[in-house]
């Protein structure tokens, strides 16, 4: 099959917008991931993440890291969180809402119920002026730059800033936790 353009110039281009948005991502760690980091630590529910879409995929990867590190977490799809799946949540609970938007509205229609809870609430956005970065108690914001996706639509620069945030958050609590692997092998029992 002929292409009109560059087949593996165009994957590099995807790859070099990528690694531009983390390196931008890692240069603006601050407070506000130290922040959070706090928080999971001293959390004594449970770490809930909860997003649409991509982002949502995401967070499934993030609670499944936090867990086989040691931080008792899980993903609570918004949609479903309407539907009676609210009922999981408590106020030792730290709820982090990932929307690179800030508006996603499945997401922000928790706020209320969330915020009748009084567990903590911890924005994940791109957007400092969203609805969700003004009603969450605590806030990571993603600098700005570009999605990969030549239409700059498709959620690929922003999700890979988010995995890696993800990995970060669940190693850098496993570590301050000094989790060892003997408690990651109690964790993976059937692992190799």
């Amino acid at each position: 099959m002929e292409h009109r353009f560059d087949v593996r110039a165009e994957a590099r281009g995807v790859f070099n917008k990528e690694i531009e948005a983390l390196q931008k991502t890692r240069e603006a760690l601050g407070d506000d991931f130290e922040n959070l980091v706090e928080l999971v630590l001293n959390c004594r529910g449970k770490v809930i993440l909860s997003g649409m879409g991509k982002p949502g995929h995401i967070g499934s990867k993030i609670a499944a890291s936090l867990a086989s590190l040691g931080t008792p977490a899980f993903f609570m799809h918004p949609a479903e969180a309407m539907h009676g799946d609210l009922g999981m949540v408590t106020k030792e609970d730290v709820v982090i809402l990932m929307s690179y938007s800030g508006e996603s509205e499945e997401v922000t229609r928790l706020m209320p119920v969330l915020q009748e809870i009084g567990c903590v609430t911890v924005a994940i956005t791109g957007k400092p002026n969203s609805t969700l970065a003004r009603e969450c108690m605590y806030h990571v914001f993603f600098p700005e730059f570009e999605e990969a996706c030549y239409m700059h639509l498709a959620p690929t620069s922003s999700t890979t800033s988010l995995l890696v945030l993800g990995d970060a958050l669940a190693l850098v609590v496993s570590r301050a936790k000094n989790y060892t692997k003997e408690n990651f092998g109690r964790n993976h029992p059937a692992g190799a």
